[in-house]
């Protein structure tokens, strides 16, 4: 099992506080170049480090909230999840495990254009990120046993992921259309030429009465 980060360093497990994160993480950034090329890096495993991402989309580090949202926006450009199911902060030097309670971001707006086969569902994250659902950004539905709703999510990058909003979710759904898959009838709905289920259309009518 990976320790803690020890502070006596000079790399991320070293910054007593987030701004000290920042900076480091800040000399990994190509400003104005896009996303660092985190998954071409292959730094060291440098220990776990006391962030969190909880459901909702906040951050905290050391048990306290990150309120300085340009903070939050910087490192989520850094941010990696790996096959082994963890997700790490990535600079080319190190790499350093987070705990991540859900998804690492929220989709909280979607745009929809057009229609039929040629309909785009576009989604804002609470980070800043804009995707457009399709073969490369799919959606993905979940059933949520607690509440026997659905958790829709959204490919953002590489294998992270945002969690839909429930009212986006909402408003997914009102998009949705019954298309037949594999002789199935399915609720479903379309971005970009790419068709994503989300239940049987007999389930739905099930769940609806």
């Amino acid at each position: 099992m990976a320790q803690d980060i020890h502070k006596d360093g000079g790399g991320l497990g070293a910054a007593g506080d987030a701004a000290g994160l920042a900076a480091l993480v800040s000399r990994a950034s190509r400003a104005g170049k896009g996303l660092p090329p985190v998954d071409k890096w292959n730094p060291d495993f440098c220990g776990d480090l006391d962030m969190e991402i909880k459901a909702d989309g906040t951050w905290f580090y050391m048990g306290t909230p990150i309120g300085r949202h340009a903070l939050v926006q910087l490192f989520s450009t850094v941010l990696r999840k790996d096959e082994d199911g963890k997700t790490y902060l990535v600079t080319p030097v190190e790499r350093v495990g987070i705990r991540v309670e859900d998804a690492p971001f929220v989709a909280v707006e979607v745009d929809v254009s057009r229609e039929g086969d040629s309909q785009v569902m576009t989604f804002r994250t609470n980070v800043g990120d804009v995707v457009e659902a399709g073969s490369e950004h799919p959606i993905r539905f979940v059933d949520e046993k607690e509440t026997g709703g659905l958790k829709p999510y959204l490919l953002v990058r590489g294998r992270l992921e945002a969690l839909v909003a429930r009212p986006v979710m909402y408003e997914l759904v009102n998009h949705g259309e019954e298309i037949e898959i594999d002789g199935t009838t399915m609720f479903a709905i379309r971005s970009k030429g790419e068709v994503f289920p989300i239940m049987p259309a007999a389930e739905l009518e099930r769940r609806s009465r």
